[in-house]
């Protein structure tokens, strides 16, 4: 069987207000390839931004792939490795019993993830790594051409 193609994705959400326009990006690389990818949503929250970053990347690729994944946030990497599992135990309900936020974005996440050999590394923003930066760079733009479209 052959080894699963490596992908490096780095990806970042923005938003001006908290809830309020947003917008996402992820920046993809195999190899000596590279694809940005942006998106914008017209009211949403930071949180939901960081989300669709990481979905929509993982959704982009075409078949399964070796994965490593960076953001800077906590949300999404906690949401992943340690809150996910148990969220579904209790159909998407807290400890507390109430809904879990932003339910159909996690759902769709852990479909997009199961296709694929994931591995999350947290990275602190604006700290400096060019990937985090970039990305960053690319969901502040996503955000500001979609504020301007309006």
């Amino acid at each position: 069987m052959s080894e699963l193609p490596q992908v490096m994705i780095h990806t970042d959400g923005a938003c001006s207000g908290n809830p309020g326009p947003g917008g996402w990006a992820a920046l993809l690389q195999a190899g000596d390839r590279q694809r940005a990818l942006q998106g914008y949503e017209a009211d949403t929250t930071n949180n939901r931004m960081e989300l669709m970053a990481a979905i929509v990347a993982l959704e982009t690729l075409k078949r399964p792939c070796r994965v490593d994944l960076f953001t800077d946030s906590q949300y999404l990497k906690q949401g992943l490795e340690q809150w996910l599992a148990g969220w579904r135990k209790k159909n998407f309900r807290t400890a507390s019993g109430s809904p879990v936020k932003n339910q159909d974005l996690w759902i769709r996440l852990d479909e997009a993830r199961g296709r694929h050999q994931l591995t999350l590394h947290w990275v602190r923003g604006h700290a400096g790594d060019p990937g985090n930066e970039e990305a960053d760079r690319l969901a502040r733009e996503a955000l500001e051409r979609g504020r301007g479209s309006r």
